[in-house]
Order: structure tokens, then sequence, then C-alpha cells
């Protein structure tokens, strides 16, 4: 009776210990996060798409400046 305890103890308390490590191990890089909100300060809000938006016309911005202005003569050579 006593060796199963003990191994049911092995097994209980091995688990426990894997699901601790697991939880730490995902809490602990939002540490700041979770105590920053947990004091009450809100988090801007998340918004890829304008982030994204922003960016891509930024570097449009950039191409169409790096650009010159094409000489009449050189745009009709280019065309014939």
């Amino acid at each position: 009776m006593s060796g199963m305890m003990i191994v049911s103890f092995m097994v209980f308390s091995g688990s426990f210990a894997v699901a601790t490590a697991v939880i730490l191990t995902s809490i602990a890089p939002q540490w700041s996060r979770i105590v920053s909100l947990a004091a009450g300060n809100v988090e801007p809000a998340f918004a890829p798409l304008q982030t994204l938006a922003r960016a891509e016309r930024r570097i449009a911005v950039r191409r169409w400046s790096s650009t010159g202005m094409p000489q009449p003569s050189q745009r009709w050579n280019a065309a014939a």
C-alpha cells in the first residue's frame, strides 16, 4: 500500500512541478505588462492595418520623391 502512495505522490508532484514551470515560463515575459494592467494603466489599441497603411504610404512617397522628372526628349526617345 505504501509503495502505491509513493508512486502516486511522485506522479502528482512531478506533474505539479511541470505545470508550475509552464505557467511561470508563459507569465514571466509578460510580467511587467500584467503589473501595469493591474495598476490600471490602459494599453493603446493594437491597430496593425493602420500601421501597415502608414508604412506603405511612406514607402510610396519615398519612391515617388526619389524618381526625377523625365526630360521631354528622353520621354520621346523612350516611346520610339
